[in-house]
C-alpha cells in the first residue's frame, strides 16, 4: 500500500488530540482533587496488540504504566475479549505500578475485529488495605496495603457484572472512588468512539499500514537521538535514606548505561535488594521512571508511541528494590523515581552535559485522613501544595520553581486553596515560594515552597512518604546544590513533633499546625557568571536574598535603592 505521509501526520496528531480529550473528560467528571485538580492520571490509546499509539502524560511516573498491562490483559483473556468489555486492574505483580493507581481498559472493535484499546489510569483516594488513603508505612506485604485487582471484567459484552462491581467497592472505604472509576470508564468511551470514527473514515487496512509507518518513523527519530550519545558504558548511583523500618538505613540504586550505536540499555542489576517494608518499587514503576528521565534528554517533539521505546532497553532484576518479588509491599515504588533519575543523570551528565539538568528536589509527601465534622464524612488528602519543590537548572535555562505534580496544573497553584478547604477540614495559613531555596548557578535552580496549614477534623491520621531530608539535590557544572526538605507538626499545646520521611501518626488532634519546606533544585554553571541584572531581578522578586546575592553570586546590591553597585560587584567578582 502506498503511504500518504500527510495522512501519517494527521493520524499522529489525531491520536494526540484524542488522549487529550480523554484527559479533559476525566478532569471535568471526577470528584477527587487527586484527579480533577492534581491530575494524577494518564490516558492512552493502544493498538490491538497493546502497543502504544499515543498517551497524555498528566503525571509522568504513570506514563509508561498502561502499555505493559494492556499486553498482559491481551494474553490473559486471549479470545475472550468482546465489544463492550471494561476491565479494571491495579495488581503490581501483573505489571501494575502502584496499588492506588487503578487502570481502566476498554477494547475498541471495528465490526468484529479488535483494532485497539482505550485506557486510563488514575490514583484513587482509597484502595482498601489497613490505612485509609492506601499509604501504609508499616506494611510488610501487599495485603496490608490494598485490595489487589488482577485483570477483572466489570462489564462484559456491554453488561454490568453487578456482583463483581459490588465485591470491589465493598472493600473500598470511599464512595468517591466508585464515582471516579465510573468517570474513568467514560473517558475510555471517549477514546473508543474517536478511534472507531478514524477507522471508519479511512478503512482498517489504511489505518494499520499508516500506523506501522508512524511507529517506524518514530523509531528512526529516537535512534537518531541515541546515536548522538557517544558509544560507551556509563555508571551512576544515588542513595535513598531510611527504609521505613530501620533508622539510619540507606539503600542505593545503581545503573549501568550502555550506548551502542542506536540502542541504549539501562541495567540496574547492581541495585540494592528489596526491603522488608513498603520502600520497594515494581518493574513498571521503575521502567516508567527510567523512560521519563531519558525523555528529558532527547528531542521533546518525538511522538509518544511504540516506535519511541524500541531502541530503549531495561534490565531491572526481580528481588531488587526497584522490582520487589511477591508478596512484598510496594506502595512507595513511584517515589523511588527521583533517586532513579539522579542515578541516571549522574551517569549521563558528564557525557551529554548540554542535555542533562542539575538534580531536582526529591519529593516529600504528606497525606492526611480523618472525619470532616462539617459533613460527617471521611476525607483523604495528599498535600500537593508542598510535595515537590524545584527542578534543576540546565545550560541556558533556570529551573522551574516548585514543579508541583509536573502536569498541566503544576507549580504553586497545583492545589487550589479554596478547594482544599472545602474538601478537607483544614485551613491554609501560608503557601509561598521559599527565598534562597534554589541552588545558585549561572542558571539558577527552581525554588522550593513553604506550606503551612491548621488541621481540623476528627480522628486524624498523618502519613509521610518521601526523601530529601539528608542529601540535597546536586548542582552541575559548577552549580550549587539545592536545599533539604523538612516537615514539622506543632500540636495545640505547643509541642513540636518532627516525623520521619516514612511515618504513620494516628490521633493527630484538631488545631495541630503542619509546616513543610520543600527544597529547591540544583543550579547549573558557575554562579558568578550569572548576569548581575538577572541576580537583581531575582532579589527584587524575593527569589534570592541580598546576602545570598553577595555570597553566592558576587553581586552587591544596595538595599536602599535596590540597584547593583557595579564597581563593588566587579571588584568582588575579580573583573
Amino acid at each position: 500500500m502506498k503511504i500518504d505521509k500527510i495522512l501519517v501526520s494527521i493520524l499522529q496528531r489525531r491520536f494526540k488530540s484524542i488522549v487529550e480529550e480523554m484527559s479533559i473528560a476525566i478532569t471535568m467528571t471526577t470528584r477527587s482533587p487527586i484527579l480533577c485538580e492534581a491530575r494524577d492520571f494518564v490516558t492512552g490509546l493502544y493498538d490491538a496488540k497493546g502497543k502504544m499509539l499515543e498517551q497524555k502524560e498528566n503525571l509522568p511516573i504513570l506514563s509508561f504504566s498502561l502499555g505493559p498491562v494492556c499486553e498482559y490483559i491481551i494474553n490473559y483473556y486471549g479470545d475472550e475479549i468482546y465489544p463492550g468489555d471494561v476491565i479494571f486492574h491495579n495488581d503490581v505483580f501483573s505489571m501494575g505500578n502502584q496499588n492506588n493507581d487503578v487502570a481502566v481498559y476498554k477494547p475498541i472493535f471495528h465490526g468484529e475485529t479488535l483494532v485497539g484499546w482505550s485506557a486510563c489510569k488514575g490514583h484513587q483516594a482509597d484502595i482498601g488495605g489497613a490505612v485509609r488513603g492506601g499509604y501504609n508505612p508499616n506494611a510488610t506485604e501487599i495485603w496490608q496495603e490494598a485490595l489487589r485487582l488482577p485483570p477483572i471484567k466489570v462489564y462484559e459484552k456491554g453488561k454490568l457484572r453487578k456482583d463483581v462491581w459490588n465485591l470491589i467497592f465493598a472493600n473500598i472505604r470511599l464512595r468517591m472512588v466508585e464515582e471516579d472509576l465510573t468517570a474513568q470508564m467514560g473517558s475510555c468511551v471517549v477514546g473508543e468512539r474517536a478511534v472507531q470514527k478514524l477507522v471508519e473514515k479511512y478503512g482498517l487496512d489504511v489505518f494499520e499500514a499508516h500506523k506501522k509507518y508512524l511507529f517506524d518513523a518514530t523509531e528512526k527519530m529516537m535512534r537518531a537521538e541515541v546515536r548522538a550519545i557517544p558509544n560507551g558504558v556509563y555508571s551512576g548511583e544515588a542513595t535513598g535514606y531510611y527504609d521505613g523500618k530501620n533508622p539510619g538505613s540507606k539503600y542505593t540504586i545503581r545503573v549501568k548505561v550502555t550506548v551502542e550505536d542506536e540502542d541504549i540499555t539501562f541495567d540496574f542489576s547492581d541495585t540494592d535488594p528489596q526491603t522488608k517494608g513498603f520502600v520497594n518499587g515494581t518493574f513498571t514503576s521503575s521502567a516508567s521512571a527510567t523512560m521519563l528521565t531519558f525523555l528529558q534528554m532527547v528531542n521533546p517533539d518525538i511522538p509518544h508511541n511504540d516506535g519511541m521505546v524500541r531502541p530503549v532497553h531495561m534490565i531491572i532484576p526481580e528481588g531488587t528494590i526497584l522490582n520487589a518479588a511477591y508478596p512484598a509491599a510496594t506502595t512507595y515504588g513511584n517515589h523511588l523515581c527521583p533517586i532513579t533519575a539522579s542515578a541516571i543523570m549522574r551517569a549521563l551528565g558528564p557525557v551529554i552535559p548540554e542535555r542533562v539538568t542539575a538534580e531536582w528536589n526529591p519529593l516529600l509527601c504528606s497525606l492526611t485522613t480523618g472525619t470532616d465534622p462539617r459533613k460527617n464524612e471521611h476525607y483523604v488528602d495528599i498535600c500537593f501544595m508542598g510535595l515537590k519543590g524545584g527542578s534543576g537548572a540546565i545550560r541556558g535555562c533556570d529551573g522551574y520553581d516548585h514543579i508541583g505534580m509536573i502536569d498541566a496544573s503544576g507549580g504553586v497553584l497545583d492545589q487550589d486553596y479554596e478547594m482544599f478547604e472545602q474538601q478537607t477540614p483544614h485551613l491554609v495559613l501560608q503557601h509561598e515560594l521559599w527565598t534562597d531555596s534554589a541552588g545558585a548557578g549561572q542558571w539558577r535552580g527552581g525554588l522550593g515552597v513553604i506550606t503551612k496549614f491548621k488541621l481540623g477534623g476528627e480522628d486524624n491520621t498523618f502519613v509521610t512518604f518521601g526523601e530529601g531530608d539528608v542529601e540535597p539535590p546536586l548542582g552541575c557544572q559548577g552549580g550549587k546544590p539545592g536545599t533539604l526538605n523538612s516537615m514539622k507538626l506543632t500540636y495545640p499545646g505547643g509541642e513540636d513533633h518532627v516525623p520521619t520521611t516514612k511515618d504513620l501518626i494516628t490521633g493527630v488532634p484538631a488545631g495541630t499546625i503542619y509546616y513543610q519546606e520543600a527544597g529547591g533544585g540544583g543550579g547549573c554553571g558557575d554562579p558568578r557568571k550569572r548576569k548581575a541584572e538577572k541576580v537583581l531581578e531575582d532579589v527584587r522578586n524575593e527569589k534570592v536574598g541580598i546576602e545570598s546575592a553577595r555570597e553566592d553570586y558576587g553581586v552587591i546590591i544596595a538595599p536602599e535603592t535596590m540597584t547593583v553597585d557595579e564597581a563593588a560587584t566587579a571588584k568582588l567578582r575579580g573583573n
